[in-house]
């Protein structure tokens, strides 16, 4: 399977404090910040630490959760380790994957655009849950 499409592209993490945070993930594991400074001045609703070429770990901030607008009840998951978790797969992968939720009446979100990830903006981008509720974000990058 080293040719498998899929690849993690970040997973999010509910933090208390996303600057104290990215700066733990840089000393202890020499994760590369990213977005601190455009976070801490207000332009960007969290930061990230890099965890390689292709997966970014985003740090949320709790008080972010009541408005997350991923999925009705998504705010239920702050305090819990992980916010979501998202996969990057083809363009012709996530359409079809889309039919397949679709076809097992699988609820999901409408397509996003242009959300930042580890590779950054990817064009389209959706949110589901999987059977035991937690949020999975399928996403394409060009």
């Amino acid at each position: 399977m080293t040719n498998h499409p899929v690849r993690l592209d970040h997973v999010v993490l509910w933090v208390a404090d996303p600057a104290v945070a990215a700066g733990f993930y840089e000393r202890m594991l020499g994760l590369e910040p990213l977005r601190v400074t455009e976070f801490t001045a207000g332009e960007v609703p969290f930061p990230s630490v890099r965890v390689n070429e292709e997966t970014i770990i985003d740090l949320a901030p709790l008080t972010l959760a009541e408005r997350m607008p991923a999925l009705p009840g998504a705010a239920d998951s702050a305090g819990h380790p992980v916010n979501h978790v998202c996969l990057s797969l083809p363009s012709d992968a996530f359409d079809a994957l889309r039919v397949r939720l679709a076809e097992h009446a699988v609820p999901m979100t409408d397509i996003g655009h242009d959300s930042f990830g580890a590779r950054g903006k990817a064009p389209r981008n959706f949110y589901f849950r999987d059977p035991d509720g937690n949020v999975v974000e399928v996403r394409h990058y060009g």
